[in-house]
């Protein structure tokens, strides 16, 4: 009744608000907090506590999940770390409402959840029977919920969303349940409490006159039968003390220069130099789940995720992106096969817009790491630095560059190339750095100097070194790239030399859809080999 009542009076205080979906998740989330539930009301966030996952902007919540369908992968995670990593006995729980399963972010997880056995998941299905416009698909066909979880391998229970008896009774024999995740499917009633408001359309967010609300509250409030204070029970303190701060390799890089290895392979290899590199969770081809459940494995500071897929299948999981943006998680992405230079497997497998796409999230940082020496450095930054990392790797093998001693930073890029007779300024990174250094020994034949700039990070650019280094070489500047004009590295560099006067920007992309082909062939097809940097760009400068 309090939380019903709660939710009215915020109704009146905030134009758009949901009274009628809280009111229909009322009993079960006072059942949740005020009898299943272990947790220190003091200390939201104590490793020991039981997880809740709704919606962010409260400290008891761990991540944000306001766009539908992604609580269940994060709280996928946070189980998977209980179980697996933390062997700790706090468990986790997942209100979700009937619209979000129509997501299909939500089957994956419950997959997942199903396969890695979590019994220390509980997912809440609160099937109020209406959406935003009118009614759900199934309605209140509670046993077509109920099929469909238990044919995911999930122990299911059906229950009477308004009955306090029947929910602790369920809540408690999911506890009793091993090796296999419950999910509780509720009946319940959009607006259950409010006259005329429950059970009926069209009351979806939408404001309720506060005379009408303030009869409602008095309503409610002579139903109120007791007023005792409820205390949650205390969390049985058996979480492991973690600490991930400081994190180093178990070894130095051990490549010499000259050797031949893709960044994607070294990418690898560095994560198993990290502290445990047996924790490996295969999420199969469900890359939505897969980011949400990095998430819930990084919330509370109980692990550093890194989850990695080919960098065209991140696009799928965007939503998830920038949802863990928002949630100010750790979390670390790692995508390979990136660009043309993936070759054979064609377009479909060809990351081209993931700079654009990681660029415009808030407060990531982009690693695009050209050797195996500095893409080694990149996991150990990224595993050190606070919010969303995104470390770009490519599928051929490019010759190492850097000596084991050279050292790496944030915002610093490495000037491989320069002379007192530059003319111009190349700046590349991956791939496209090599066809860089490919022209500039082929020019050199020719007496032109060119200076060439391995960016390293893409977010934050190092504006001091280019634009120090592109006034020491004429003011001119080519940009070369694995990727689309739009959003990459050409625009990122636009837009930190614009306000100098100065400096000329060309910009050689891949323009337009790509085929299958060798790599090599690719590349010069569309305009970012060593042959276009000589003749398309610095040639035709020089005569201008």
């Amino acid at each position: 009744h309090f939380l019903q009542i709660y939710s009215l009076r915020w109704n009146c205080w905030i134009i758009w608000y949901h009274p009628t979906s809280c009111s229909s998740a009322a009993e079960i989330m006072s059942v949740l907090f005020f009898h299943t539930m272990r947790y220190k009301q003091e200390d939201p966030e104590n490793a020991d506590n039981d997880r809740f996952i709704l919606s962010k902007r409260l400290s008891f919540v761990d991540v944000a999940t306001g766009w539908l369908g992604q609580g269940l992968g994060a709280a996928c995670g946070m189980a998977y770390t209980g179980k697996y990593f933390d062997k700790a006995s706090y468990r986790v729980f997942c209100l979700m409402g009937d619209g979000e399963s129509s997501e299909g972010s939500v089957w994956e997880a419950l997959a997942f959840a199903s396969h890695y056995n979590l019994d220390n998941l509980v997912a809440i299905f609160d099937v109020n029977r209406l959406g935003h416009s009118g009614a759900l698909p199934l309605e209140h066909c509670i046993d077509v919920y109920q099929k469909r979880c238990e044919a995911f391998g999930w122990n299911t229970y059906v229950v009477d969303g308004r009955d306090v008896e029947a929910l602790c009774q369920v809540f408690w024999q999911a506890s009793q349940v091993k090796n296999k995740p419950t999910a509780v499917v509720a009946k319940t009633f959009k607006g259950r409490g409010i006259p005329s408001v429950e059970d009926a359309e069209n009351w979806h967010g939408k404001p309720m006159p506060k005379e009408r609300a303030d009869a409602i509250i008095k309503l409610i409030e002579s139903q109120i039968q007791t007023n005792k204070n409820l205390e949650p029970k205390p969390p049985i303190e058996d979480s492991p003390q973690i600490n991930i701060m400081d994190i180093e390799m178990s070894s130095p890089p051990a490549y010499k220069v000259g050797e031949q290895i893709a960044t994607r392979k070294a990418c690898g290899l560095a994560l198993a130099k990290l502290e445990h590199p047996d924790r490996f969770i295969e999420c199969f081809i469900a890359e939505q789940n897969m980011v949400s459940v990095a998430l819930g494995c990084a919330t509370r500071g109980r692990t550093v995720a890194f989850a990695s897929t080919f960098a065209a299948f991140l696009t799928r999981a965007f939503d998830q992106i920038r949802m863990g943006a928002i949630s100010q998680i750790n979390i670390n992405l790692i995508g390979s096969h990136c660009g043309v230079s993936v070759g054979e497997d064609g377009p479909s497998q060809m990351a081209l817009e993931d700079l654009a796409m990681f660029r415009s999230v808030p407060n990531c940082t982009i690693f695009y790491p050209s050797d195996a020496i500095s893409t080694e450095h990149a996991v150990l930054l990224a595993a050190n630095t606070k919010g969303m990392c995104y470390i770009r790797t490519s599928r051929p093998e490019t010759a190492v560059i850097y000596t084991p001693q050279e050292s790496f930073a944030i915002g610093q890029a490495k000037v491989v190339r320069h002379s007192v007779n530059d003319k111009v300024t190349v700046i590349g990174a991956g791939v496209t750095l090599h066809e860089a250094l490919a022209a500039a020994e082929d020019l050199s034949k020719e007496d032109i100097s060119i200076r060439v700039i391995d960016l390293f990070t893409i977010k934050p650019l190092d504006v001091t070194t280019i634009v120090s280094n592109a006034k020491a070489a004429g003011g001119r500047i080519i940009t070369v790239e694995d990727h689309y004009p739009e959003g990459g590295i050409g625009e990122a560099v636009c837009a930190a030399v614009s306000m100098e006067p100065d400096i000329l920007v060309h910009q050689l992309a891949v323009p337009g859809v790509p085929r299958s082909g060798k790599p090599s062939e690719l590349l010069d097809m569309y305009g970012v080999s060593a042959r276009h940097i000589i003749v398309v760009s610095v040639k035709c400068i020089l005569m201008n």
